[in-house]
């Protein structure tokens, strides 16, 4: 299985960054950021209705396994994509729904 595309490593990684991803809060930041292309934890806390360190805590899930990115700002911290492919995981759930 070594030369085959879905070698056991990349499966690995690939495990990890779904588990990132597969909460109903993390898929709408992920939806959002897509949309918005940045956003700061408070935009993000009002927009889906949960506390502010709720927020935090789904960012820091997305944010370990390199799945957003922050970028200060004074007192901001403004999340984004690492890549916006990550969107797509979205609309292939949508379609398969």
């Amino acid at each position: 299985m070594q030369d085959h595309p879905l070698n056991f490593g990349f499966l690995e990684s690939a495990t990890e960054s779904l588990r990132a991803i597969a909460h109903p809060h993390r898929l709408l930041i992920v939806e959002m950021l897509y949309k918005n292309n940045a956003m700061n934890v408070s935009e993000i806390h009002d927009q889906l209705g949960i506390e502010q360190a709720v927020a935090s805590h789904h960012l820091r899930i997305l944010k370990d396994r390199g799945i957003v990115s922050v970028r200060r700002d004074g007192k901001n911290s403004y999340y984004m994509l690492t890549k916006p492919d990550y969107y797509q995981i979205l609309e292939v759930l949508i379609r398969v729904s």
